[in-house]
């Protein structure tokens, strides 16, 4: 890809692709870290005395049509207070304002109001992308989306680039697939193996061990020939299960944490074998040798919490792991809206080496997925 840092952009006009599809209420925005996470590009473009647009979509309104419930405004008001300058909000694609308004930076009114963005509609991309000089693309969140904001401008316009959030993106996420070092650890939690199956297929061709957790360790526990009670598991999902397990690199655990409820009834921290028929399995207790494996990884994986972790009560497995991840040595990559908030919740960001902002996008990638955004932006290297 071409990347914004290695060409001219002083005094010039960009659009850029964000993500800032943050969570709101009643006008609040809940969690920033998709706002934040954009700012080292803006700053940048800023620093250049280059004018911007930004471009970013947010939940899912009905296409054409304006609903305040959907609209930017909040996210253009919280990013001026960061930046700590104006940023102007911009409701049609034909305003004069476009790069001709008071301030520098400007927001374009969530992207999925305008007709054809989802349908990857080629006249909506030909409109973003002559919009301004260069097109640049920063919204890895977004990347596995083939959209009009994400493919079909990138593909139009004459200069297109990856921003530094994109970069920085690609690099790890790509060191954890292709330059690791060993003894390399993955932990994959989460409700269901089919969500997460091309992932395990995938880093189990990198990955020494694979530790699981959540309802996805329950699937391999029944397919192991254990007892899991009224634990959720995938029965669909048994005889894949069987195959992984097969290959000697999935992590089960030994000691697991039960109740007859998910509000908590009878809570137990028992031995893998002897789950009753009655008991469910609601989070994993990581054995000694389990936490071992992760202190002496030089490459750790982690998306997906161990247990139903929102309770305090099966909060102790994702607790558990995320302190042995952030005392780790080893190069940690972290990705997904759980994953993310358990860090949150238990450590620093900067206790794991890098944390992804991508949810669907991060999965693709990490199975081995060309991602639509990524694959244009290459091609404009290659002009094809």
């Amino acid at each position: 890809m071409i990347n914004l840092s290695s060409i001219d952009i002083t005094n010039k006009n960009l659009v850029i692709r964000v993500d800032m599809n943050v969570p709101i209420k009643d006008g609040n925005i809940l969690d920033a870290t998709r706002i934040e996470s954009c700012i080292p590009t803006i700053n940048y473009v800023l620093e250049n005395n280059a004018k911007v647009l930004l471009v970013s979509h947010l939940g899912r309104p009905i296409e054409g049509n304006f609903d305040e419930k959907f609209s930017l405004k909040p996210v253009a008001e919280y990013l001026g207070t960061i930046i700590n300058r104006p940023c102007e909000l911009i409701a049609s694609l034909e305003s004069d304002e476009i790069f001709n308004g008071e301030t520098d930076i400007q927001f374009l009114e969530n992207i999925r109001f305008f007709k054809g963005e989802k349908e990857n509609c080629q006249e909506l991309g030909n409109k973003l992308a002559s919009l301004g000089d260069v097109y640049v693309f920063d919204a890895f969140g977004a990347a596995h989306r083939e959209q009009a904001s994400t493919h079909s401008a990138i593909k139009s316009a004459p200069i297109a680039c990856a921003g530094l959030l994109l970069e920085r993106e690609n690099e790890f996420l790509s060191q954890t697939l292709n330059k690791y070092e060993s003894p390399y650890v993955a932990i994959i939690g989460g409700a269901k193996v089919s969500t997460k199956l091309e992932l395990i297929k995938h880093i189990s061709s990198v990955a020494d061990y694979i530790i699981v957790g959540g309802g996805i360790a329950n699937t391999f526990l029944k397919a192991s020939g254990l007892n899991i009670g009224k634990s959720l598991a995938e029965d669909s999902m048994i005889d894949i299960a069987k195959e992984l397990l097969g290959k000697g690199k999935i992590v089960l655990p030994n000691t697991v944490i039960t109740s007859k409820t998910f509000e908590g009834e009878d809570i137990k921290e028992i031995p893998i074998n002897k789950v009753l028929d009655e008991e469910m399995i609601l989070d994993v207790y990581l054995s000694d040798e389990t936490v071992a494996l992760i202190e002496q990884a030089k490459t750790i994986l982690w998306n997906g919490p161990m247990g139903v972790f929102e309770n305090e009560a099966f909060s102790k497995g994702t607790k558990n792991l995320s302190e042995a991840i952030a005392k780790s040595k080893a190069f940690s990559l972290a990705g997904g809206g759980e994953t993310l908030s358990a860090i949150n919740k238990y450590i620093k960001s900067d206790d794991v080496s890098y944390c992804s902002t991508g949810g669907g996008a991060f999965l693709e990638f990490m199975e081995g997925k060309i991602l639509p955004s990524i694959d244009v932006l290459n091609s404009k290297v290659t002009g094809s």
